[in-house]
C-alpha cells in the first residue's frame, strides 16, 4: 500500500458511561449493562478499558471483554470479583444503577467473529473467559446465523456457570449449537458429563468431524 494511503490508527478517547442494569450471574460474577453515548459499535470478541478515579485522584484501570452482541441496544461487560483487586470488587459489589465511570474502546481486532466469517464455530472457555465468546453466541442468535457451533465450557461447580439459563436457551434443540460443560471441583448430583479440566480428548469428543473442522476456533481460558 502506498504511503499516501496509509491511515493512522484511531486514537481512542475516554467516555463516561452510566450503569443502567446489574445482572447477578453467579455469587461472584455480575454483568453491568451500560448506557454509552455515541458508542461507535463493536465486533463480538473485542474488549474495553475501564478506568475508576477515587476522590483523592487515584486512578485504577482494567480491561474487560464486551459480553453484549453488536446488535444489542446497550453495551454490557461481565465482571468476576477478585478479592484483592482494585477494580473488580467495586464493579461486582458496590456499583449501583445510575453510577458512572470511564470507559475506552472498542479495542482489539484479531479475537473476533462475525456471522459473515462463516464457520463452523468452535468455542473453548473457562470461568469468566466465557464473556467474549458469549458476545459471539449472542451475535450468532441475533443474526439468525445457521453456522454450526460448539462450546466447551469449564467451571469450578454448577453454581459457577455464567449465563447458565441463556446458554440453555441458545443451545435449544434445532439451534445448531451444542454446549459441553465440565466441572473441575464438584459436580451436580447424578451428573454424567465431563468432570475434569479441558484436555485434548475432551476437545476431540466435543469437536467437529474432520470434514467440518472449524475455520474459526476461539479460545478464552
Amino acid at each position: 500500500m502506498p504511503a499516501t494511503e496509509l491511515v493512522a490508527p484511531r486514537r481512542l478517547g475516554w467516555r463516561t458511561v452510566e450503569v443502567i442494569e446489574i445482572i447477578a450471574e453467579t455469587s461472584r460474577v455480575k454483568s453491568l449493562v451500560l448506557n454509552a453515548p455515541d458508542w461507535p459499535g463493536h465486533r463480538a470478541g473485542q474488549h474495553v478499558d475501564v478506568r475508576l478515579t477515587g476522590e483523592d485522584g487515584y486512578q485504577a484501570q482494567r480491561s474487560y471483554s464486551i459480553a453484549s452482541a453488536p446488535e444489542a441496544a446497550h453495551l454490557a461487560i461481565t465482571v468476576e470479583r477478585v478479592d484483592d483487586g482494585e477494580v473488580s470488587p467495586y464493579l461486582a459489589e458496590e456499583v449501583r444503577p445510575g453510577d458512572r465511570f470511564e470507559l475506552r474502546g472498542p479495542i482489539g481486532g484479531y479475537f473476533v467473529w462475525t456471522a459473515g466469517m462463516g464457520g463452523p464455530l468452535f468455542l473453548i472457555a473457562g470461568g469468566s473467559g466465557i464473556a467474549p465468546l458469549m458476545a459471539m453466541l449472542r451475535h450468532r442468535a441475533a443474526t439468525r446465523s445457521t453456522v454450526p457451533g460448539r462450546l466447551v465450557y469449564s467451571s469450578r461447580t454448577a453454581g459457577d456457570i455464567i449465563y447458565r439459563g441463556e446458554l440453555e436457551r441458545l443451545a435449544a434443540p434445532g439451534s445448531g449449537l451444542e454446549v459441553t460443560h465440565t466441572f473441575t471441583r464438584s459436580r451436580p448430583p447424578g451428573w454424567r458429563g465431563e468432570a475434569r479440566r479441558i484436555d485434548r480428548a475432551m476437545l476431540t469428543s466435543a469437536g467437529f468431524r474432520p470434514s467440518l473442522r472449524p475455520s474459526c476456533c476461539r479460545c478464552s481460558l
